[in-house]
């Protein structure tokens, strides 16, 4: 399972936004630095209305959601490279994850002191993307020198591997993180191998106070980060209150309805922000659905039929013959299987089939 990172400096909301995220108070959130140390981990289901609707069309009571992991990592601070404020641990933590969702304060309290003195989201972003690239820059450095002495003997993989190390370091040392070089296919998968930090898909979370949610996109913090992450990071960003969706674990979901809205929104963000960070590490859902159960499975975009076939069981990537495809708004529209049979949308699909967003899927196989 893919694991998103919750970073930020100490005191934005991280371990709240966590214990929103996973519904649970497994991550201690308190008004002081490094009140989380180890890095909590939580399973979290993607919400998806379409799996409810088949679910009327499959007449079953089960429905299995997607899902994937939220780790909880604690508070970096400036100098976390150098192993300031247990630096080195944070930043390992954070390498072995797939994507990070980056928290960002942009709301004032003069109860919840900033370990910055004050409230600057883009200077907090700017502080953290280079600790990371400070990392990386160390980590290009050793490896263009370990890698030249093969590249200088004629290995050609060497010489490719050095050829991109050699364009990433200036890039880094403008201060620009690794995700936004322009590279080529291949120099992408060479780029996986480095395992970077500034390298991964970054998403940020900007958390508002309570009374700002309804009108998230006027508060002037949210404008910075938008303006700023479009124009140096290429990211998106989702507006949140981690602080209301704290309020919501302990309610029913007839309850949290009422409470969002008496607070004008028909969501407090999370929705949005996991659906965002799903799609962030180049994650999309298909179905199953039958009278035992309507299932959400989970592959990443691109996958052909035998890969898609492959989540389910190895034996069915194995002995790939066929899938029976329909999709979701062709199912949904015509309102039963038969009925999309008959309209000849149920088609049959071979190995080269790219699987799309949605589809609703059975599978034949030699066993």
């Amino acid at each position: 399972m893919l694991k998103a990172g919750i970073v930020g400096l100490p005191n934005v909301g991280k371990s709240t936004l966590f214990n929103a995220l996973t519904r649970s108070r497994k991550a201690e959130a308190a008004n002081y630095p490094f009140c989380t140390i180890d890095p909590n981990v939580g399973v979290v289901t993607v919400p998806d209305e379409r799996a409810y609707v088949l679910q009327k069309i499959a007449k079953t009571n089960v429905v299995i959601p997607a899902a994937m992991e939220f780790v909880d990592i604690a508070g970096l601070v400036k100098g976390a490279s150098q192993g300031e404020g247990l630096g080195n641990q944070f930043l390992a933590n954070i390498r072995e994850t797939d994507a990070i969702v980056h928290v960002v304060r942009c709301f004032e309290d003069g109860d919840i002191l900033h370990t910055m003195g004050s409230v600057d989201p883009v200077r907090d972003i700017e502080v953290i993307t280079t600790e990371l690239i400070l990392a990386d820059l160390d980590s290009v450095t050793k490896r263009i020198e370990k890698t030249q002495k093969k590249a200088k003997s004629g290995d050609k993989d060497a010489q490719a591997e050095v050829a991109l190390l050699e364009r990433l370091k200036p890039h880094l040392n403008e201060n620009k993180p690794a995700n936004i070089l322009p590279v080529t296919e291949e120099e992408k998968k060479l780029l996986n191998l480095f395992q970077l930090l500034s390298a991964k898909p970054v998403l940020y979370a900007c958390n508002v106070a309570e009374g700002d949610l309804a009108n998230a996109e006027q508060n002037p913090f949210v404008q910075k980060v938008a303006a700023f992450v479009k124009e140096h990071h290429d990211a998106a960003y989702v507006p949140i209150s981690a602080r209301i969706e704290a309020e919501l674990i302990d309610l029913s979901p007839e309850e949290a309805k009422e409470f969002l809205k008496d607070l004008g929104v028909t969501d407090s963000g999370v929705s949005n922000l996991i659906r965002a960070t799903y799609s962030l590490l180049g994650l999309q859902t298909y179905f199953t659905a039958g009278e035992k159960e309507v299932r959400a499975w989970t592959i990443r975009k691109g996958w052909k039929a035998p890969q898609a076939a492959g989540v389910i069981h190895t034996d069915f990537e194995k002995g790939f013959i066929k899938a029976e495809v329909v999709s979701y708004e062709d199912l949904v529209r015509l309102g039963s299987t038969a009925a999309a049979r008959e309209a000849g949308k149920y088609r049959l699909e071979g190995k080269e089939y790219v699987f799309q967003d949605g589809d609703v899927a059975l599978f034949r196989f030699n066993n």
